[in-house]
């Protein structure tokens, strides 16, 4: 589901009158468009209107495609959406297993098939073998790595990243960057990433669009 860019056609977001975010631009596949802008600036909400899940406080306009296919015509669960916001959001009451197969397509059947791409998932984030552990046991940096897992075994059109990596401390904050990044990459997948982290933006190494007052 990959192998297509991601392209912002004329989107603009508003709140009582007020633009917070317009823009145009084209993220290609494997590459970031890095938005920044202090809290409260408003930029979490492209990513919510890309996503589909935009308070309805907010006015929004402008289309959204994901090659040729305009994801604003859609609803949210067809949108294909990966997503990491700043906390895991693991569920708390499956194992990390299981977290990672409820995130697989329903189109992969079989129990063995699905906790096998589900193990195959968790060695690619260096968790092998961790399918079985509750999610409370996991250190934040772990937690981290089996959420970004998760999002990829959505197969997933793009990446939104919503300041993924703002709780992890400096030393785990590069090397989630690092992995993220390689991952989008590696799956030609384009990334919105929004950050008011000028390192973030560095590593992600694309165009940034800032928003909101210095």
């Amino acid at each position: 589901m990959a192998e297509n860019g991601l392209f912002l056609d004329d989107v603009t977001i508003a709140l009582n009158g007020q633009t917070l975010v317009s823009v145009t631009h084209r993220v290609a596949p494997g590459d970031v468009l890095t938005v920044m802008g202090p809290s409260g600036s408003g930029k979490s909400t492209l990513l919510a209107y890309i996503g589909g899940f935009l308070p309805p406080a907010f006015e929004a306009s402008g289309r959204v495609f994901s090659g040729d296919i305009e994801l604003t015509a859609l609803p949210a669960e067809d949108r294909h959406a990966g997503i990491l916001f700043q906390d895991p959001l693991l569920f708390p009451h499956m194992s990390v297993g299981g977290n990672l197969v409820f995130a697989i397509p329903e189109a992969v059947k079989g129990k063995a098939a699905r906790a096998a791409l589900a193990e195959t998932a968790l060695e690619g984030v260096g968790l092998a073998g961790m399918a079985g552990r509750d999610p409370d046991t996991l250190s934040g940096g772990q937690k981290a790595r089996v959420a970004l897992a998760r999002a990829l075994l959505s197969s997933p059109r793009m990446l939104l990243l919503d300041e993924p990596f703002s709780k992890l401390d400096a030393n785990l904050r590069g090397q989630m960057r690092e992995l993220v990044f390689s991952k989008a990459r590696d799956g030609s997948l384009p990334v919105l990433l929004v950050t008011h982290d000028e390192a973030d933006a560095q590593a992600a190494g694309g165009a940034v669009i800032r928003i909101g007052a210095a």
